[in-house]
Formats: structure tokens, C-alpha cells, sequence
């Protein structure tokens, strides 16, 4: 599986980005999906995480309320709707995928198999 993610850029505080994931292969629905962050001198964070099927999500306390991740099995992608954007937010945010087999929500970054390479969102006025 190889992951391309884009979206990224320049918005102001309390702006509105949405990313995209773009999964090639075969099966994208039997993936669980995950956002990760990493901002300048800090370590990878976990943002939100969507299971494979009907895609229940989970999200990190600190985007709950605004951001939203979601699923088009149809064109093999996540998105990642990011409102309410504060300048802590600003990081390369990462999308990654893994097979399950269940219903299943890793929010680990060490359960994870196939990573893309990043976009960069940076809020600020």
C-alpha cells in the first residue's frame, strides 16, 4: 500500500483545512486508517483513527470537537476535516494504514504498517 497525503498550507487561526489521503492497491476497506502529527522537536502524536467497514472513529483529546476523519471506500481515500485550527495545530500531519481483520482502532504508531509522506499545516497569522 502507498500512501499520498496533501491538503497542507498557510491558514489563520480558527481556519479550516481539510487533508487527503490517497491509497493505491487493492482492498482499501479492509484498513484501518490513522492521522499522525509531528511538529518541529516533538514527537509523532496520534490525531484520529478510522476502522475498516462501516468506520468508526477515535480521536486524541486534543482535536475532539474539531477535527473529523472519514472514508471513501470508492476512491481509496481519508480525509481529514480540520476546523477551528489553533497554531499549536501547526505540524506535518502523516496518514497511515494497516490490515485488521475486525472492527478495529490502533492509535499507536508502532501498529501501523504503510506511512505517506507528510503534509505540512501551519497556523498562523
Amino acid at each position: 500500500v502507498q500512501l499520498q497525503a496533501s491538503g497542507g498550507g498557510l491558514v489563520q487561526p480558527g481556519g479550516s483545512l481539510r487533508l487527503s489521503c490517497a491509497a493505491s492497491g487493492r482492498s482499501f476497506s479492509t484498513y484501518a486508517m490513522g492521522w499522525f502529527r509531528q511538529a518541529p522537536g516533538k514527537e509523532r502524536e496520534f490525531v484520529a483513527a478510522i476502522s475498516r467497514g462501516v468506520g468508526i472513529t477515535y480521536y486524541a483529546d486534543s482535536v475532539k470537537g474539531r477535527f473529523a476523519i472519514s472514508r471513501d471506500n470508492a476512491k481509496n481515500t481519508v480525509y481529514l476535516q480540520m476546523n477551528s485550527l489553533k497554531p499549536e495545530d501547526t505540524a506535518v500531519y502523516i496518514c497511515a494504514a494497516v490490515y485488521t481483520r475486525t472492527v478495529y482502532l490502533p492509535k499507536e504508531y508502532k501498529e501501523y504498517d504503510y506511512w505517506g509522506q507528510g503534509t505540512l499545516v501551519t497556523v498562523s497569522s
